[in-house]
């Protein structure tokens, strides 16, 4: 059984204070208002989010996984913020790529620290997986944008193509509005998931697909083997009570902020899927 003084105890020591205050507002009875402060403290004067907010992308200006995670975060705690959203999509929209959607990553990235798989595509064309899980999320909250109608066009278009993983994630995003889509992705999804629980390197299980009980992909998987991944993700809390990831780690500052971003994320899978937090 997970243990929550535990994970407690390693974001108090470890974790950026974006994620202490995740765990205060999922697991701690805390407030909204200090999430949707934590989340604005990475908004830059353009409307998008940076300064490492995404811990792979160390530099100061806005980039697209950011705001996905901005987004994402506000989204998860009920700390909606329409100030910063309708910031968000307006700096969306003047960095938009001609067909809609956003790149994987800006170009104000070059020069600063950052992950060696993030970099900046000749032609800067839209990212399915940046795209898509932006999306999915701005729909889910009703929001209406001129950039959100012109990607929904081009996700419409492209998603049923996704092969790789972080494609799917965007794909599958974009799923829980589409309906179809996530059985035109299944055959996509039967070649791309791991269904060992045990299996090692950065690969991709059944609970990244689909992560909670309603994900447009879960009846893919059958319940044993989603119970079992979800008895590996238990055994993953570590001596020191957080979890860790599964891709490079390449800066101990970015592997400290993955890891307290993911023990949130873990607790939450977790409880969503109905295990016993003590």
């Amino acid at each position: 059984m997970p243990d929550l003084a535990a994970a407690e105890q390693f974001l108090a020591a470890h974790a950026r204070v974006l994620d202490r205050r995740r765990y205060e507002r999922l697991f701690a009875g805390g407030e909204p208002q200090p999430v949707r402060d934590a989340v604005a403290a990475y908004r830059n004067p353009d409307g998008g989010f940076g300064q490492a907010l995404e811990p792979d992308g160390r530099c100061p200006g806005s980039q697209p996984p950011a705001v996905a995670l901005a987004l994402r975060v506000l989204h998860e705690a009920d700390a909606w913020d329409e100030d910063l959203v309708a910031g968000a999509c307006d700096w969306l929209e003047a960095t938009a790529p001609a067909e809609g959607g956003t790149p994987f990553v800006d170009p104000s990235v070059e020069g600063w620290p950052r992950a060696p798989w993030w970099q900046v595509q000749e032609g800067l064309p839209p990212s399915l997986v940046s795209t898509g899980v932006i999306a999915g999320v701005l729909l889910g909250r009703g929001v209406e944008h001129p950039w959100l109608e012109r990607s929904v066009e081009w996700l419409r278009r492209v998603a049923p193509t996704a092969e790789t993983p972080y494609d799917l994630y965007g794909a599958l995003a974009f799923a829980e509005h589409e309906p179809g889509l996530a059985d035109r992705l299944a055959p996509a999804v039967a070649r791309a998931v791991t269904l060992d629980p045990e299996a090692e390197g950065e690969v991709h299980g059944p609970l990244g697909f689909a992560p909670r009980p309603d994900s447009p992909a879960r009846s893919q998987f059958d319940a044993d083997t989603v119970e079992r991944h979800l008895d590996q993700l238990e055994h993953g809390q570590r001596e020191d009570g957080g979890w860790t990831f599964n891709f490079p780690a390449w800066l101990p500052a970015q592997e400290n902020d993955w890891r307290g971003f993911v023990t949130v994320d873990a607790l939450v899978t977790l409880r969503a899927n109905g295990r016993t937090l003590a």
